[in-house]
């Protein structure tokens, strides 16, 4: 029922693995994921399959897998289930942060970004960009591949650019936070608008002078979703400020 790819094909190792997975899932939690990811026609999450598996159960059993060789991360990867190709995810944060080879941190990342066509939904995104695409941009100082993410025609590949973004705020480098959010200003999708709004907000966290350098250049044009993520932890006064800028130039 949850195979999408020929048993054969699949290592010991991923048979396992897969098993192991199924054991902890709950198939009562399946409709309440799958509307939650927005998987009906027409949805971002179209077409995606759920097992019923948490995250905490996921990444207790993935991250013993971390290991697993790469053409088994790339099968899981290539699942109907997205539990699964979180699963692979997982194990490869691990993979990454327990790597202290430069040369093999680089090889983690080139193999997350060959894969991002996999890596279509917002949890799987968010879970793993900053730790490894983030960790490995900050790390090399190569902001030029996160530049070019948030301007891909992929939906998926935009949110990994500015989400990728949390690792240098974490590092109190709020700047390509908001260059990138910016850049995003007149993105259509609105999981694009919450998570520029989010990281802006974990910025301010950290800087609130950005913030409100972004916000009194930024709101009146500012999509609306996007502003109320990122004016979500200021004063009240402040956040009715900046509704009120954008309203009134709507």
């Amino acid at each position: 029922m949850y195979f999408s790819v020929k048993m054969e094909q699949y290592s010991e190792i991923a048979l396992r693995w897969r098993n192991e997975l199924l054991e902890a899932a709950q198939p009562e939690k399946v409709n309440i994921l799958s509307s939650f990811f927005k998987t009906g026609k027409g949805e971002y999450g179209e077409g995606d399959k759920f097992a019923g598996i948490t995250v905490p159960s996921n990444r207790r059993i993935s991250k013993a897998y971390h290991a697993a060789p790469m053409d088994v991360l790339s099968l899981m990867l290539a699942d109907e289930i997205h539990e699964f190709r979180l699963a692979a995810l997982l194990a490869l944060v691990a993979r990454f942060g327990k790597c202290k080879d430069m040369a093999i941190r680089k090889q983690i990342a080139q193999f997350y970004i060959d894969h991002t066509g996999r890596i279509n939904n917002w949890d799987l995104v968010d879970l793993s960009a900053p730790q490894i695409i983030g960790q490995h941009c900050f790390e090399t100082g190569d902001d030029a591949l996160l530049r070019e993410l948030v301007q891909d025609n992929d939906l998926w590949r935009r949110r990994i650019g500015i989400v990728a973004t949390f690792t240098y705020i974490k590092n109190r480098q709020t700047a390509l936070t908001a260059e990138l959010a910016e850049m995003l200003l007149n993105d259509s999708e609105p999981l694009i608008h919450k998570a520029s709004g989010w990281m802006l907000r974990e910025a301010g966290k950290r800087n609130p002078e950005e913030l409100t350098t972004f916000l009194d250049k930024h709101a009146p044009a500012m999509p609306s979703t996007m502003l109320r993520y990122a004016i979500e932890k200021l004063e009240p006064d402040m956040r009715r400020h900046y509704m009120t800028r954008r309203k009134a130039s709507s």
